[in-house]
């Protein structure tokens, strides 16, 4: 593998849809091996890249041994860093980390970025983050508050000048990134011409492809890339695909990630009875899902496994 590979460049070299998957971070104490794992089972179907999330500490309550309770500022997925590194090395396959702002302030952002190039992980997903868990203590101006004011920082990093305006000799291979869109539009947006608008600034300021949030609806993605076209934005546009595991998802997901359940798709999984007959229309979902953006030509899918591997992969095996 050629560390200065970008993710670009694979998806447009593929002859069919590229493969592609998210791995979480092992949760504080717990073995690699449990990522391991997981990508062994899906490496069969040639990925062309694998993401790994970010996460940023959070503030809970701990009960202390003598009964009282403290605050303590926890990270419980550290490690993104270093896992991309070591898929890179173990497996020969690109790493994507993400990169967030929110809850990473933009000094540790740069000592990040120096790191990644030192261990020749030059891509990058940049992300807003999840903000529910930030501390409302933290100076906003320490942080980022939107990915497009991390994006800047990258690209200035790109050409050598550090946070604090001084200048270095830029790195031999500079970072490639993708962002994120939203084809049922982000939370926070007023409206879709908002949220287009914006992954055109992304894009614009040098977002090499887009990757969707998770959607069940195929036609919202179809009608979302036909608008960004519209508006002039040509680069890739990922299709991000998650199977339904879990019978409260059906309820759960729309509250948190602001996404519809077709009704069809609904209908299905009110008549579950148990997880394992929610997992089993999931993956038929997916499936379904996935032969149709086959069909009509995606340059690639990229699947969310949290929770979801083995599905994930019974989607994989009947459609790659």
């Amino acid at each position: 593998m050629n560390t200065k590979t970008r993710v670009i460049d694979l998806i447009k070299e593929s002859k069919s849809t590229a493969f592609s998957f998210e791995i979480l971070p092992p949760l504080k104490g717990n073995n690699i091996q449990r990522v391991y794992n997981v990508i062994d089972k899906l490496r069969e179907f040639d990925p062309k890249y694998i993401n790994i999330t970010a996460h940023h500490s959070e503030n809970i309550y701990k009960t202390l041994p003598d009964g009282t309770i403290k605050l303590v500022n926890v990270r419980k997925r550290p490690g993104s860093v270093a896992i991309a590194s070591a898929i890179q090395n173990k497996y020969g396959i690109l790493a994507v980390p993400h990169l967030i702002c929110q809850g990473f302030s933009k000094d540790e952002t740069e000592y990040g970025l120096i790191d990644l190039n030192f261990l020749g992980v030059f891509n990058l997903l940049l992300l807003r983050g999840d903000i529910k868990t930030i501390d409302p203590k933290a100076d906003p101006k320490l942080y980022h508050s939107h990915a497009t004011g991390l994006q800047e920082q990258v690209n200035n990093f790109n050409k050598g000048i550090a946070l604090d305006g001084s200048t270095f000799e830029a790195n031999e291979t500079p970072f490639s990134y993708g962002m994120a869109c939203y084809p049922e539009k982000h939370e926070e947006a007023p409206n879709m011409d908002s949220d287009i608008f914006y992954a055109k600034e992304k894009v614009k300021n040098g977002a090499d492809y887009l990757v969707t949030q998770m959607f069940f609806d195929n036609q919202k993605y179809f009608s979302f890339v036909e608008r960004c076209r519209k508006e002039g934005i040509n680069v890739p546009i990922i299709p991000g695909i998650k199977p339904i595991v879990f019978t409260d998802q059906l309820t759960v997901l729309p509250r948190v990630f602001h996404v519809d359940i077709p009704e069809p798709l609904a209908s299905d999984l009110r008549k579950c009875k148990t997880n394992d007959e929610a997992k089993a229309v999931g993956i038929e979902w997916n499936i379904m899902q996935c032969r149709e953006l086959i069909a009509k030509g995606v340059p690639s899918i990229h699947f969310y496994t949290m929770m979801a591997s083995d599905s994930v992969y019974q989607v994989a095996k009947a459609v790659y």
